[in-house]
This record gives C-alpha cells, sequence and structure tokens, in this order.
C-alpha cells in the first residue's frame, strides 16, 4: 500500500498538529519560570527523554538538532514543573542523567486532563460534532502507532 501524502505535506501537517497541541496546552502559571525557551522546545526534549531514558543533554541536543543551551533551558524548564528528575552519572560525576519523574506533579496532571476540542475545533473551523469526532478518531489511531518511541527509531 502507497501513500498519496508527501514528506512535504507530513511535515505541514505535523507543525499543524503542534500548533493545535500548544494551544491546547493550559497556561502556565503566573511568574513560571520559563528560563527563556519555549513549550515546543520542552515538549521536543520530554518526547525525546520518553525514548531515551536516562540520558544526558548533550545526547538529547544530538538526537533532537536543538542547541544545547536550548536542551538545557528545557530541561531545568522540566525540572521545575517536576516532569523530570537528574542525578550525577555513575560513570562520569560531573554529567547528569535525565529522566522521567517518577510521580506525575500538579502541572503533569493538568496537561494531562486538558483537552484539544476548543483548539481543534478553532483549527477546522467548525464545531460539527461529526467532524471532530472524525478528526478526532484518526488522531487517536496516529498517537497511538506514532509514539515518541517510534520516532526515536527514526535517529540513533
Amino acid at each position: 500500500m502507497s501513500s498519496s501524502t508527501t514528506p512535504v505535506q507530513l511535515f505541514l501537517l505535523g507543525r499543524t498538529l503542534m500548533k493545535i497541541g500548544e494551544e491546547s496546552l493550559p497556561e502556565l502559571p503566573p511568574g513560571a519560570d520559563t528560563h527563556r525557551v519555549g513549550t515546543r522546545a520542552a515538549l521536543v526534549v520530554l518526547s525525546d527523554l520518553l525514548g531515551h531514558p536516562d540520558t544526558s543533554v548533550s545526547a538529547i541536543a544530538v538526537r533532537t538538532g536543538l542547541p544545547q543551551s536550548q536542551v538545557s533551558g528545557a530541561v531545568a524548564r522540566l525540572k521545575d514543573a517536576g516532569s523530570i528528575v537528574t542525578a550525577p552519572d555513575p560513570a562520569d560525576g560531573r554529567r547528569q542523567l535525565i529522566r522521567r519523574a517518577p510521580h506525575a506533579s500538579e502541572r503533569v496532571s493538568e496537561v494531562r486532563v486538558s483537552r484539544i476540542d476548543d483548539a481543534l475545533a478553532t483549527a477546522l473551523g467548525t464545531d460539527d460534532p461529526e467532524r471532530l469526532r472524525e478528526v478526532t478518531d484518526a488522531l487517536d489511531v496516529l498517537a497511538r502507532h506514532l509514539t515518541p518511541e517510534a520516532a526515536g527509531r527514526l535517529r540513533p
């Protein structure tokens, strides 16, 4: 079976889906320190961590293509939010290994229960329940198959 979707269409779809996701996220609390790193970078780093636990800032930078300074800022933001924890690397005490936090923080719990309905309806330009259900069902299938671990298989 061959798809008629081109790489450019897939890339643009991914960008649109990222924008819908960003719009759906709950606002950060007032005064939250974002370490001058945007939501997108933090989510890229978190996605990489899901596929590569116990990793370093430099390894994340190589895999994601983000500058090391941006990865460091995202790690600091995610650590402040309680999404990740760091520990010294037993092989090199100067380096920190990063992994998901064992328990969800309040912010992580808030993000996990947020919904995409309003942002999706806005992006589609309709609140027609049948159309929203059709697109939501398609997104559910994609999310089930194209996980962060799947993306990790594309790059070493």
